[in-house]
């Protein structure tokens, strides 16, 4: 199975969601996932054995316990595979990080009551 495939199923994004905060009991996952997607506990079984097998979670035992985390082997595959594609948003997201500066810089001047001038609200991007 890809690793896309692994996470295009909604139930085993939210599991991996529930692990990313830190390793949780196989029961708390279960009562968790099961209130909010309504299936059986089964069910939520067979989507951690499925992030199990295939590198996107870890098991461990601690007395009656089975306490799961994320496998960051998993989320690694994802990335490489989606590393080829970065281009289509590397652009777009440095074309806002600049837009989110400006806002910044335009409303610390609006604080100060310095609104400067029009030129002065440019970023200086290097250009003349």
């Amino acid at each position: 199975m890809h690793a896309l495939d692994v996470l295009g199923d909604p139930v085993r994004r939210r599991i991996l969601e529930l692990l990313a905060d830190g390793e949780r009991p196989a029961g708390a996952v279960g009562a968790t996932i099961q209130a909010e997607f309504g299936i059986s506990q089964p069910a939520v079984s067979q989507q951690l054995r499925v992030l199990r097998e295939q590198g996107f979670a870890t098991v461990r035992a601690e007395g009656a316990r089975r306490l799961y985390a994320v496998d960051p082997r998993g989320m690694q595959e994802a990335n490489v595979w989606l590393t080829a594609f970065e281009r289509f948003w590397r652009g777009p997201l440095a074309a806002l990080d600049t837009e989110l500066a400006r806002g910044r810089v335009q409303r610390a001047r609006s604080a100060t009551g310095n609104p400067g001038s029009e030129n002065d609200n440019r970023l200086d991007d290097g250009e003349e």
